[in-house]
């Protein structure tokens, strides 16, 4: 596909809908760049944890501010997975930040105006050239209100639940469905309502509700969309 060709697709939606797993598929079948704009808000997460910025459920913001513009968020390709992982600070932090404490913490920085604003500028700069997908809860309106093809998914919060649940269990992390549940429907909550970029669905968004849909068939729908805007 030619340059002049490429476009950037942003993927907005609730957490645990397969936006993930649509965007990194369109990626490769596109040959695009693929970023992960919600592992960026997780390594913050990370680093916050690992860093005594949490004390029973508050978050130091300022010793927070203080370090952000010391953290360095990048994609590498993993050549053990054969797939994009995220480092921070020079170190391959993908499976620390798909852990339970993490999911629970982030809300905590996510919402922080300074924080996005700094996460928004290097998601920015990363499509600048086109060619990008790129999932996260406001992309489409915040990050690329010029995409030329908008995404939004979306699902039951307890098929979401399943998923997740399923998903944390193939990688050996020991979790109950109830709390995974409780989770979702908690970040539903702050996702919608918080004061900073909250998940909407941009006007031109096409949303697509994958209760009953399996990979392949929203992958195709995803396609004809893609091929259709280009």
């Amino acid at each position: 596909m030619s340059d002049r060709r490429r476009i950037n697709i942003a993927v907005d939606g609730f957490s645990s809908c397969g936006k993930s797993t649509l965007a990194k598929r369109l990626a490769q079948a596109l040959d695009y760049t693929y970023i992960d704009s919600g592992a960026m808000y997780r390594a913050v997460a990370l680093y916050m944890l690992e860093n005594g910025l949490v004390d029973q459920g508050r978050l130091d913001k300022a010793g927070l501010l203080e370090r952000l513009p010391s953290l360095k968020i990048e994609f590498r390709y993993d050549p053990a997975t054969g797939k994009s992982a995220t480092w921070l600070n020079g170190r391959n932090v993908e499976r620390e930040i798909r852990g339970m404490e993490v999911s629970r913490y982030v809300t905590l920085v996510s919402p922080v105006p300074e924080v996005r604003a700094a996460l928004v500028d290097l998601q920015r700069t990363l499509g600048r050239e086109k060619g990008v997908v790129m999932d996260g809860r406001d992309i489409g309106t915040v990050v690329f209100p010029d995409a030329e093809l908008k995404l939004y998914m979306t699902a039951r919060p307890e098929v979401r639940a399943q998923r997740r649940y399923d998903e944390m269990l193939a990688k050996g992390v020991e979790v109950d469905y109830a709390s995974v549940l409780e989770n979702i429907e908690r970040r539903d909550e702050d996702d919608t309502k918080r004061a900073a970029d909250p998940l909407i669905k941009a006007p031109d968004a096409v949303e697509i509700d994958n209760s009953d849909l399996d990979q392949d068939a929203q992958f195709r729908l995803a396609m004809e969309l893609v091929q259709r805007t280009i």
